[in-house]
């Protein structure tokens, strides 16, 4: 059960709880898809190793810099880096352009090696990692309405970018919230659509899209990950409009992918904004505590106080779960 638990820590943390040395070179001899290599921080998957030092052919580059964005809907370790995301589109967001793609972090449950089983054996590590990055998960998911798969809304992201990019990305903030906070099983259509609708979206054309073209788009964006070497999640490609890269792994602080802007184009201007509730809850309906207080920065043990007196005002309200809250504008 102990090694099972740190290969599943691995596949769906991204390898930020440290393995032992021994465990590590027992998961490097087994032919697991995700190793652990607790050096670098990074869950490998051996066939997309790749010599990253070359320049990387990221086209085309509109602004100063360009992100290229591997991510997945139940990616805890993506969720958890939410707070600084979120800043640096506030901060940078006249300068960069962020793609998202897809990488397939979990295709299905026939792998067996290692002791990954069931996916029971998620639960008390999602309810662990929520701790490891101040961000509210609910592992009772893999107990209750558990996922087989995190390919269908990968899938349904895909459908949602042919909409338009803003509200796919709204379209997977949600997906998020329902997953780590809701307990909800994001696979089934009903939570996609239910999502789509908050979202804006045309239900219609997504359900055509997501039986359709955005299969095709989800396989490209797994193709092109393995030409780009991506072997964990998040993964992060910042290249300049020389071509020039920057690579970041993993969940790091804020001041890593604000590093790699710079590096790249030390020109790049920062944007002031207002660090008031108000304006951050304009720009973000929904924020979690380490949201609020990385974007507002408000000392990190005063930020539930302040929400809370707004739910009070009845300005927000708040959705509390077992392992932290979000707060949200009134009627969001």
């Amino acid at each position: 059960m102990k090694q099972a638990g740190l290969l599943l820590i691995t596949l769906l943390t991204f390898c930020n709880i440290s393995c032992n040395s021994q465990t590590n070179k027992k998961m490097k001899d087994q032919n697991n898809p995700l190793l652990c290599d607790p050096e670098n921080g990074m869950c490998e998957i051996p066939t997309n190793k790749k010599d990253t030092s070359e320049k990387l052919k990221i086209e085309p580059v509109k602004k100063a810099v360009k992100i290229v964005y591997y991510t997945d809907p139940i990616c805890s370790s993506c969720w958890g880096i939410e707070p600084q995301l979120r800043k640096l589109k506030l901060e940078y967001g006249n300068s960069i352009e962020i793609e998202y793609r897809m990488g397939g972090l979990l295709p299905d449950w026939s792998y067996n090696s290692g002791g990954i089983s069931k996916p029971s054996d998620v639960a008390h590590h999602w309810d662990e990692v929520s701790r490891y990055y101040d961000m509210p998960i609910d592992g009772d998911v893999w107990l209750e309405d558990p996922l087989a798969s995190s390919y269908p809304p990968s899938i349904a992201f895909k459908a949602a970018q042919l909409q338009g990019n803003e509200k796919a990305i709204l379209f997977l903030r949600e997906i998020r919230e329902m997953v780590f906070l809701q307990k909800k099983n994001i696979t089934k259509w009903e939570h996609l659509e239910t999502a789509a609708k908050k979202v804006g979206l045309n239900t219609k054309q997504l359900k055509t899209d997501y039986e359709g073209k955005a299969k095709e788009l989800f396989a490209e964006d797994l193709a092109y990950g393995k030409t780009l070497g991506v072997r964990g999640f998040p993964t992060m490609f910042f290249t300049n409009t020389e071509g020039k890269t920057e690579i970041v792994y993993g969940s790091k602080p804020y001041t890593e992918y604000e590093n790699a802007i710079l590096k790249l184009n030390a020109k790049t201007t920062k944007n002031s904004y207002e660090k008031s509730t108000a304006f951050v809850f304009s720009k973000y309906p929904t924020l979690t505590a380490k949201e609020f207080s990385e974007l507002t920065g408000t000392a990190r043990n005063q930020c539930e106080q302040l929400l809370d007196e707004q739910v009070k005002k009845g300005s927000l309200e708040k959705i509390t779960t077992k392992n932290g809250a979000l707060w949200k504008l009134k009627n969001q």
